[in-house]
């Protein structure tokens, strides 16, 4: 089915809460909905959202705006070792984790609690806690508008990297993504090296499937701010990685920094701990803030931000960053 709604309002449509209105939205049930769509519906410029709740609106929107809404989690085929699924992109991704611990199927369990769907997954590859969306994904199928068709593109070529992939570049604008297909494991795997995912997993009596998950949901429930309360959209930065000599040298004046290993000859560092460390964790300056229990987190600290508001605080966070360490922090969230 379609839905076709006009001078749609945005504000309860994105996790910031921003006020801002879209000219055309269009939301589609089955894949095959998108022919009719793009033949009939569509005569300008298009963008395809999810939850939203990775971007921020600024404006009001002239494109016409598509939703993805089939919410199929499917099994392909399945041996002793794994299980290969079908996952439309309209599922919530953390629905998603749920029906996988649920029944005992690993590799994603480290993403529980991330918003959003998984159609949006892909192209962000979402990460956390030492796991990354493409450590899963075998293929993304899509449709792609420019000729009609679907389309299905094998993981090994969406060039994956940190909050990259091919869907944020080359391909942005000319697809939907309407399934993603994924490997799960039978055999368990934890991923235990990450923060305080040990120690809370402990807490709950070992590395189950189960426990790490309840463990990671616990942790962002205590430092992430719920977003039908506070709008936020998560992360508003990714964490820099800088050359190994540069990281070093703040090792030397920053012992406890925290720093993880990125590729070789460079250094992952901590967003949140540089912005917590130039005075801002808590942090309010009108409407918005940086969240009081995570530091990576802008919040709209009122309900009444605007997103220009938003954006001139981000920046000035990274003026204040860039100022004490000399580390540029860029915006992981979709700035529209």
């Amino acid at each position: 089915m379609i839905r076709i709604f006009n001078n749609e309002d945005l504000t309860l449509r994105n996790s910031f809460h921003v006020h801002q209105t879209a000219r055309q939205l269009i939301e589609f049930d089955a894949a095959e909905d998108l022919t009719e769509i793009f033949e009939q519906h569509i005569t300008g410029e298009w963008r395809v959202v999810g939850g939203c709740n990775n971007i921020l609106f600024t404006d009001d929107v002239e494109p016409t705006l598509i939703v993805p809404r089939n919410c199929n989690i499917e099994i392909i085929s399945e041996d002793e070792q794994s299980t290969d699924i079908r996952v439309g992109a309209g599922v919530e991704w953390d629905d998603l984790v749920e029906w996988a611990v649920s029944r005992s199927l690993w590799g994603i369990e480290n993403l529980s609690l991330i918003p959003g769907k998984v159609g949006a997954a892909p192209v962000q590859n979402i990460g956390a806690y030492g796991s990354e969306a493409k450590d899963c994904i075998t293929n993304v199928e899509m449709f792609a508008a420019e000729q009609r068709k679907f389309v299905t593109l094998a993981a090994e070529h969406c060039s994956f990297g940190y909050r990259e992939s091919v869907f944020k570049h080359a391909l942005k604008g000319r697809v939907i993504i309407t399934n993603v297909y994924m490997r799960l494991s039978k055999v368990p795997q934890p991923k235990l090296g990450y923060g305080d995912v040990v120690g809370e997993v402990e807490k709950l009596g070992g590395a189950t499937l189960r426990n790490i998950r309840e463990a990671i949901c616990s942790i962002r429930r205590r430092k992430l701010p719920d977003t039908a309360v506070t709008g936020n959209a998560g992360s508003f930065f990714k964490n820099p990685i800088v050359e190994q000599a540069i990281a070093d040298k703040l090792l030397n004046q920053y012992p406890d920094m925290p720093h993880y290993a990125a590729t070789e000859g460079h250094c992952k560092l901590a967003a949140g701990w540089l912005i917590d460390q130039a005075g801002l964790k808590g942090f309010v300056d009108g409407n918005v803030g940086v969240h009081p229990k995570q530091a990576l987190v802008l919040i709209n600290a009122t309900g009444k931000a605007t997103g220009c508001e938003v954006i001139r605080f981000a920046e000035m966070v990274q003026q204040r960053v860039f100022e004490k360490f000399g580390i540029s922090i860029e915006c992981e969230v979709n700035i529209w």
